[in-house]
């Protein structure tokens, strides 16, 4: 089973990794800027990490259950791929924002334009799981007729 979804844990550890960089990020300008917590204001430098690693993680549980989902009811490399693109993103996204907030707009778009493409999947995947196991319609047999 883990030859199954080895690639699928990999991009998951990446992702957790990613966040905590992100994470760190916030420390850090925290403590360049002088905001102790719980305050989330101060000179827009700092509200724009403050918000990139808000929206990343805010989109992170989403992220994993359509990556997870891909994986498991479609195609493991196909959704790894994904993932890794969308970490990709994620990563152009947040170091754009915290440059200027015009440049996180192309790697957001693109970011959930990645999700979309794992929503699509995952529900192709499902939908021939269900449809094979539970109707006795193998799509791809009758495709490939």
């Amino acid at each position: 089973m883990l030859d199954q979804i080895h690639w699928l844990a990999a991009v998951t550890v990446l992702g957790v990794l990613e966040q905590a960089y992100f994470f760190l990020q916030v420390i850090y300008a925290r403590r360049l800027f002088g905001i102790s917590p719980p305050k989330i204001s101060g000179p827009p430098e700092f509200e724009r990490i403050f918000r990139a690693q808000v929206n990343s993680s805010e989109y992170f549980p989403i992220f994993l259950a359509l990556l997870w989902q891909a994986g498991l009811f479609f195609h493991q490399g196909l959704a790894a791929a994904l993932g890794l693109l969308y970490l990709y993103a994620r990563y152009c996204y947040f170091m754009g924002y915290k440059a200027s907030p015009s440049e996180r707009l192309a790697p957001i778009y693109f970011s959930a334009g990645v999700l979309w493409i794992l929503i699509a999947v995952s529900a192709l995947g499902i939908l021939h799981f269900f449809l094979s196991h539970y109707v006795g319609l193998n799509v791809l047999q009758l495709l490939t007729a």
